[in-house]
């Protein structure tokens, strides 16, 4: 089975939206073998994404981004500008003002966060090496 028809059946056979997600969330990085990721849906207020799932997130990260304002960080930014976010070296690089502070005690290195825009809702995943 593909990483697409995974991702289906867990979101759609899941009892709720958030466990689809954590489902779904531990395929991708299993498919793409990196070692930690976020899910964030956007909001009714359309202003702000909810983490709903999350991998590998030091405690004092998942504070910081629990909540995250559209724009702001890699997630923000890439469900704004509807575009990728990369880094190839979360340690070193900014991607331009993108990464915050915060995001460098994860300890990983390349990143990418993309908008998920389609389905049941509006997502922005993430995930690391």
């Amino acid at each position: 089975m593909d990483i697409i028809e995974t991702i289906a059946r867990a979101l759609s056979t899941a009892p709720t939206t958030e466990a689809g997600i954590e489902t779904a969330l531990d395929a991708i990085l299993a498919t793409t073998e990196t070692t930690c990721g976020t899910v964030h849906l956007l909001q009714a207020d359309r202003a702000t994404l909810r983490l709903v799932a999350a991998r590998q997130i030091p405690p004092p990260v998942l504070e910081k981004i629990r909540v995250i304002p559209i724009g702001k960080g890699m997630a923000g930014v890439a469900f704004e500008s509807k575009q990728p976010v990369t880094t190839c070296n979360l340690q070193q690089d900014d991607a331009g003002g993108v990464i915050r502070q915060g995001a460098r005690a994860t300890g990983v290195q390349g990143a990418l966060a993309v908008p998920l825009l389609r389905g049941r809702g509006y997502f922005a995943l993430a995930v690391a090496q």
